[in-house]
């Protein structure tokens, strides 16, 4: 339940300002906003994907509106790793201020980058790594390398005059990583013993017990699923899971497979990722797309984005046999990423259409082939005893995996006064040593649809959902008010509503008596001859079709 809008008091100097934009309540679009001393630091910008009651949507932005009139005052926006739900709307922020500075790792840039440059974006850009510390006017920034399912993620430790904060970004503590680079503890140990005034953790699985099963366990399963595989394998994972398509990468070369990569967010990050070094491809393995006609099925992996049940991603295609790769009895589909809440309908339903073409589906529910970038309790708490934070305020999950993290640090011996709740839009102000909620901005979603970023509106949505969901009902009639006389119509279409155009018979006359008895009684404007259209056929279809559609009545006067 989102908690009622009230105003911020004004802001004091020397007191540190964190306003969440979104991530709070949701898994994606990650954005925080920190203040102090008129200077605003962002910390990551990224997407949240549509889900089925987003219909047209191609992104959902966090609220940038709420900094629109303080660009000027950004000192920099900080990326703590290179994931869509962190990066995702770093172009549209930039598209309002271009010069803005961004400080993250070299991977996390590199994605950064490429992203930008299709939206003929030249950033200013700063590459930092763990041990780093730099200053952004009244900000002083410590970057603190973390574990995750991409390499090179950073958490970042922030000093103001107000206290330390320390943001997490999404990370866990896998004890044997495939690239050998753990979340870096003693660097949590040293910022505690500096005392650590807020702690801000990721709380994506704070509801799981116990630890995050290792990464270094998938491989093997990949390698037997893709051995017992007599057609072809397709893996559908994110476009940048580095750490997973590394896997696929040498368990297809282990069985003697080539792999194309399919989808264009995952051509561009994994060459990103092999030019860089973070990819290690086995010589010979990779093959275009163009030029793998002639590779046998049994000799081939494709790795795939639509892990998600994006409509428009490879997978989806596959199952609407819009794509050049078709998947049958013989194949074999790996979903190696996890599920995000809320995209269970269009998941199982990509599922369904791949088994119902006859392909055998492994996913995570009966297969090891997927593992969480995120820690669970048992690493928060080994977190919270490390850190020993003054106060603190889980971030990026949904509602029931912040409260989970707040009992977690409690149980560490956090006073639960000392533990802030947030939602998207809640103002918390740190000062002496006390974090506590002041504000609540009204805030909202900001919403892509194709090249346009925040002209469509829930009220467009809602008419979306009603079009697929209900049907359209148009009706056109021709009026002469003087003589109280209907010279044509009505006249009504429909789609999606009825099977058959011959049900409306019924309904004309009652619309037409309507019309004619309203303009006997002096109605002539047409505006108030359309809503009593709209209100005669609405009840009508209501009643007998059981439908709530979308109805325009148009009334013409001559």
């Amino acid at each position: 339940m989102t908690n009622p809008p009230y105003a911020p008091p004004k802001l004091e100097k020397g007191t540190l300002r964190i306003t969440p934009l979104g991530g709070l309540g949701e898994v994606g679009r990650n954005m925080t906003v920190y203040e102090i001393d008129g200077k605003l630091l962002i910390v990551d910008c990224g997407v949240l994907f549509p889900e089925v009651q987003h219909p047209g949507v191609d992104l959902i932005l966090p609220d940038i509106s709420k900094i629109e009139d303080r660009l000027g005052d950004i000192v920099a926006v900080v990326l703590t790793h290179g994931h869509e739900d962190h990066i995702g709307g770093v172009p549209y922020l930039l598209k309002l201020r271009e010069d803005i500075p961004l400080v993250g790792s070299r991977l996390t840039l590199a994605f950064v980058e490429a992203k930008l440059k299709e939206h003929r974006i030249r950033p200013k850009t700063r590459v930092v790594a763990e041990g780093d510390r730099v200053e952004y006017g009244p900000f002083d920034l410590e970057f603190v390398a973390v574990n995750h399912s991409i390499p090179d993620a950073l958490a970042v430790a922030i000093r103001t005059d107000a206290g330390l904060v320390i943001g997490t970004g999404d990370f866990k503590m896998d004890q044997l990583p495939l690239d050998g680079r753990i979340t870096d503890l003693r660097a949590f140990a040293k910022l505690g013993e500096e005392g650590v005034d807020l702690f801000m953790t990721d709380s994506t699985n704070a509801d799981v017990p116990g630890f995050t099963p290792l990464e270094k366990n998938i491989g093997p399963v990949i390698e037997q699923v893709i051995a017992k595989t007599p057609g072809k394998v397709v893996v559908a994972s994110f476009s940048s899971h580095v750490h997973r398509v590394q896997q696929v990468l040498d368990a297809a070369h282990a069985n003697g497979r080539r792999v194309v990569l399919l989808g264009r967010s995952m051509v561009r990050n994994m060459k990103i990722a092999a030019d860089l070094g973070y990819l290690d491809v086995p010589e010979g393995v990779l093959v275009d797309l163009k030029k793998s006609g002639d590779i046998p099925d049994h000799r081939i992996v494709y790795m795939s984005t639509g892990s998600q049940g994006e409509p428009m991603a490879v997978l989806s295609r596959m199952v609407n046999r819009e794509h050049q790769v078709e998947v049958g009895h013989g194949d074999t589909v790996i979903m190696a990423s996890s599920l995000i809440p809320g995209n269970e309908t269009s998941v199982y339903r990509v599922i369904d259409g791949l088994i119902k073409l006859g392909a055998n589906v492994v996913h995570k529910g009966n297969a090891k082939v997927h593992v969480s970038g995120h820690a669970a309790a048992g690493e928060l708490l080994y977190c919270y005893n490390i850190v020993r934070p003054k106060n603190v305020m889980p971030i990026h999950g949904e509602y029931r995996m912040l409260v989970a993290n707040a009992a977690l640090a409690i149980e560490t011996g956090v006073p639960q006064n000392r533990t802030v709740i947030a939602e998207n839009g809640t103002v918390v102000d740190l000062a002496d040593g006390v974090a506590r909620a002041v504000g609540q901005l009204d805030t909202e979603f900001i919403y892509v649809d194709g090249k346009s970023v925040g002209r469509v509106t829930d009220d467009d949505l809602r008419d979306r959902r009603t079009l697929a969901e209900e049907g359209f009902i148009s009706v056109i009639t021709v009026v002469e008010p003087t003589t109280a006389h209907i010279v044509s119509g009505p006249d009504i279409h429909a789609k999606g509503v009825a099977e058959e155009a011959r049900v409306f018979e019924k309904i004309k006359p009652q619309i037409a008596d309507a019309l004619e008895a309203a303009m006997q009684d002096g109605v002539t404007d047409h505006h108030q001859l359309q809503q009593i259209t709209r209100r005669t056929i609405g009840r009508w279809v209501g009643t007998k079709l059981r439908r709530k559609a979308m109805i325009v009545p148009v009334v013409v006067v001559v």
